[in-house]
């Protein structure tokens, strides 16, 4: 749905002034948005899933694990498709406030895409390479967003997440590396062109949530606190944005309707979109595949 057409429609949180934002610049942050209440319930649930990781010895479709995690001192990089493992995820994902700020961007029918849980763990917990999101799941159009929820306090030292303000209106970037494997991130040429002096830094309060385009150019750097910045992100769709490839992270809610009705028809932007891999084999990590780790970037 384009721009025009959801904002004609009434906001059910948000204002007016904060869609026109999110539509110009591709991303959006609300200072303490969700509230303590949920905040505590999605805590107790993760507390639960640090100590389930302490028995992991090696990454799986569960539990991506940064190189040095052990028992004693874990340091987990992301739990896939928490809505998966726990009904509090999908609760907060599926009737949660952060729908009604889906629903003000991406108009009245709203389907579920994904979710995941990262971590980025204090003391150099991993950057994440600019990048943009649609070209690891290509849609018919570009009516796609993820809203994060900083579970802790984040501020510069954490590596808050950054986004290049208007760039969901310009090129969608390579994501190969020049061995034709793919490794998520945009080359250095084109990352070292980017207009760094008007990077936007999300940073904000525990409860703060992160909206962003799917052709938002993003990114975040290390950790170098000595906090731990969960970020609890879920992807949405408007409902007549189908996708086109094999899902990066299948799970039994995607594709869920969450608002409206499922789309009739199908609506097509007229620019491309670069292709991912078949995911249908299995995907590792943004993180493993961003370091090239083993031969992650070769097998995807």
């Amino acid at each position: 749905m384009q721009p025009e057409k959801i904002l004609s429609h009434a906001p059910k949180t948000l204002t007016q002034a904060q869609r026109e934002q999110y539509f110009r610049d591709g991303y959006l942050v609300l200072e303490g948005f969700i509230k303590q209440d949920w905040l505590e319930r999605i805590w107790d649930v993760t507390n639960g899933f640090i100590d389930e990781s302490r028995g992991w010895a090696k990454s799986d479709s569960k539990f991506d694990l940064e190189p040095g995690h052990t028992a004693e001192t874990p340091r987990l990089r992301r739990l896939t498709a928490p809505v998966n493992h726990h009904e509090t995820y999908w609760e907060f994902a599926s009737q949660g406030p952060i729908v009604d700020v889906a629903e003000d961007l991406l108009g009245p029918d709203v389907v579920f895409h994904h979710s995941k849980l990262n971590f980025k763990w204090s003391g150099g917990g991993e950057e994440v390479k600019w990048h943009q999101d649609i070209p690891f799941y290509p849609h018919t159009n570009y009516s796609v967003l993820a809203i994060g929820l900083y579970m802790n306090d984040v501020d510069d030292e954490m590596g808050p997440m950054g986004a290049i303000p208007g760039s969901q209106n310009g090129p969608i970037y390579d994501h190969y590396n020049n061995k034709d494997e793919w490794v998520g991130a945009m080359p250095d040429a084109d990352a070292a062109a980017l207009p760094m002096d008007k990077a936007g830094w999300m940073k904000g309060k525990a409860g703060t949530i992160t909206v962003h385009h799917c052709r938002t150019v993003h990114g975040s750097m290390p950790n170098m606190s000595g906090r731990m910045r969960p970020l609890l992100i879920n992807a949405y769709s408007a409902a007549d944005a189908l996708p086109i490839t094999a899902h990066p992270s299948p799970c039994p809610q995607v594709g869920a309707v969450l608002r409206g009705k499922r789309a009739r028809w199908a609506e097509f932007d007229a620019e491309p979109c670069l292709l991912p891999p078949d995911w249908s084999g299995g995907y590792t990590s943004i993180f493993a595949l961003q370091q090239e780790e083993g031969d992650a970037a070769a097998a995807e």
